[in-house]
């Protein structure tokens, strides 16, 4: 079997690695600094980058103008195509061309474990960044997802104060009951002065100008949220620290990262009837 690897960033040549180390035949374009294409989308699986694009419909490759209509277009039927992230519209467009494409980050296995790992690397960006210890911090959690609870469980086990912020009645509950401070995200209104550390991973414009003038100077504001819940120029106008670190785990962690995605891809296999 060959396995086709086009695009991303580190964790898919970890991901290239792996699957070479295991013993199968790996073609790759745009990973690892390995550019043959023709191998890499001739292959009986081709496995995609996460996110599949970058901006609209640029396929996430790095340096890369490829649009991923005209990729479709030259897959086969018989062919296994995994992606992370597809977009509605380009699902359409697979199923139009009868082609077998699958959203790997729909897994729950997979977004479990980029959750967690996504968690620790937050934690760390905050570290690097944050002018004080976490022993005593106060900390705001925007979101009460997968990212949200194992972040503010990784806070809360370093000594900080954590307050996790949310909208569903269930979500602020479930913070409750693990022993952390809710709020509702439209009540922090009056509550952001005392807070050393702000984090984002609602992946929705959810915390502007207003609430960013509440925050005191020196506030670490880090948005880990795929699309920027925190607004970056209105946090900058007011001098305040803003990072946008998204896609953490294949930056910081590839080494994890790629294996999350070798082991989920080998699941995947297995349930659509193909021998490994």
């Amino acid at each position: 079997m060959l396995f086709g690897v086009i695009g991303g960033d580190r964790r898919q040549a970890e991901l290239l690695k792996l699957l070479r180390q295991d013993g199968y035949q790996a073609a790759a374009y745009g990973a690892a600094g390995e550019m043959d294409w023709e191998r890499a989308v001739s292959a009986e699986v081709v496995v995609l980058p996460l996110p599949l694009c970058r901006e609209g419909d640029t396929i996430n490759i790095e340096g890369e103008q490829r649009g991923i209509g005209a990729l479709l277009r030259q897959m086969r039927r018989n062919q296994l195509l995994l992606a992370g992230q597809v977009k509605p519209a380009q699902a359409a467009e697979a199923a139009e061309l009868d082609l077998n494409l699958i959203d790997y980050f729909k897994r729950e296995e997979l977004t479990v474990a980029n959750a967690a790992a996504t968690a620790e690397g937050t934690v760390q960006v905050i570290l690097e960044r944050l002018e004080r210890s976490l022993l005593g911090s106060r900390c705001l959690v925007l979101g009460f997802g997968r990212i949200g609870k194992l972040l503010c469980h990784r806070l809360s086990a370093m000594g900080a104060n954590v307050t996790a912020a949310a909208r569903r009645p269930e979500s602020l509950a479930w913070a409750v009951a693990y022993g952390y401070d809710a709020c509702s995200i439209d009540r922090l209104d009056g509550a952001l002065s005392e807070f050393d550390v702000v984090v984002n991973t609602v992946p929705a414009p959810i915390f502007g100008g207003n609430a960013l003038k509440q925050l005191k100077p020196g506030c670490l504001c880090v948005d880990v949220a795929s699309i920027r819940g925190i607004d970056a120029s209105a946090a900058e106008a007011l001098g305040l620290t803003i990072v946008w670190a998204r896609a953490l785990p294949g930056k910081l962690m590839p080494c994890t990262a790629g294996r999350i995605i070798r082991d989920t891809v080998f699941e995947i296999l297995k349930e659509q009837g193909v021998i490994l």
